[in-house]
């Protein structure tokens, strides 16, 4: 078993681990991840949008 798999396979459990234990921090934590997703795509959308001719 290499390195990268085995990180890949700890990080998995860690999550599990973390939304079993914590649903509600769990939950917020994603919510705020795609906040911050929507928030850096109306970002880039404003961007082209400006930089597009009319």
């Amino acid at each position: 078993m290499n390195v990268k798999k085995l990180v890949g396979i700890l990080v998995l459990v860690l999550v599990i681990f973390f939304i079993v234990t914590n649903p509600g921090g769990a939950s917020n934590t994603v919510s705020g991840i795609g906040g911050w997703l929507a928030s850096v795509g109306n970002s880039i959308i404003t961007f082209f949008q400006g930089v597009a001719p009319s």
